[in-house]
């Protein structure tokens, strides 16, 4: 984006669009700031429909949040995902992500009180549960803090989505593991053994470990800490798994 017209398509592209509350663009630092309701990837996906290419740097507030984080999942087969998290408050924590190559239709999505990935997602331990609660849904009193609900999965087998919960504290889940499973949660509301336990979503496809990440601006070369990805080189390569890793020598290192 280095000319007024490429400013002015994009802009088109984003204001009046349902969600979308106002849309800043610096030309000079090729950045554009868009204050919104909609998920990331569908703010991406409205830019990059004027044919242009783009890269999230980042989710913020309005005001200073309390702490950023990022889960990259991978799972079975070429299910792959970002995950991030967002505490505004000390009672709302925004839960904003994509993940690709699910089966259509609901998916339980929980962190679990492992970061431990040695056995794949088997090894998360159980869901995070600091209060000794049973299984519930998000907008119960009764759940586990882990307890995030479902998420639903298009034709595409894409699952976007943006949460807010009123319970999860980014700075306690860090170093825990994000899980996506096969199938719906049915929110502890139903007759199996398992529903007041895990919600009977079965086998976990999908996880990663929630690791620290840098809030609006605060890093615009890596999606996080914890991979040698740089910002372009993000776009072109796989959202999670090996595929991620930076192997090429003569790429210089992303400065932190």
């Amino acid at each position: 984006m280095t000319c007024e017209s490429c400013a002015e398509k994009v802009s088109a592209a984003l204001e009046g669009k349902p969600g979308v509350k106002t849309v800043s663009i610096d030309l000079s630092r090729e950045e554009v700031l868009v204050e919104s309701a909609l998920t990331s990837a569908e703010v991406q996906a409205l830019i990059e429909s004027t044919g242009r290419r783009a890269v999230l740097k980042g989710i913020g507030g309005s005001v200073q949040d309390l702490g950023a984080a990022v889960a990259m999942l991978d799972g079975v087969g070429k299910i792959q995902g970002v995950v991030r998290f967002l505490q505004l408050s000390e009672e709302r924590c925004l839960i904003d992500g994509a993940v690709d190559g699910l089966e259509p239709g609901l998916h339980g999505l929980h962190i679990h009180t492992l970061g431990d990935l040695t056995q794949d997602c088997s090894s998360c331990g159980e869901h995070y549960n600091p209060f000794g609660r049973q299984h519930g849904g998000p907008g119960d009193s009764e759940r586990h803090v882990g307890d995030l609900g479902n998420i639903v999965a298009g034709p595409d087998g894409r699952a976007s989505f943006r949460l807010e919960d009123s319970q999860l504290k980014v700075w306690d889940v860090i170093g825990r593991s994000l899980v996506v499973d096969a199938g719906e949660d049915d929110l502890g509301r139903g007759s199996h053994p398992l529903s007041k336990q895990t919600g009977n979503s079965g086998e976990r496809l999908a996880c990663g470990i929630i690791a620290r990440s840098a809030g609006l601006f605060q890093n615009p070369k890596q999606i996080c800490a914890c991979d040698g990805v740089t910002l372009w080189e993000e776009r072109d390569r796989p959202i999670a798994g090996k595929g991620r890793n930076k192997t090429n020598a003569a790429t210089p290192a992303a400065h932190l």
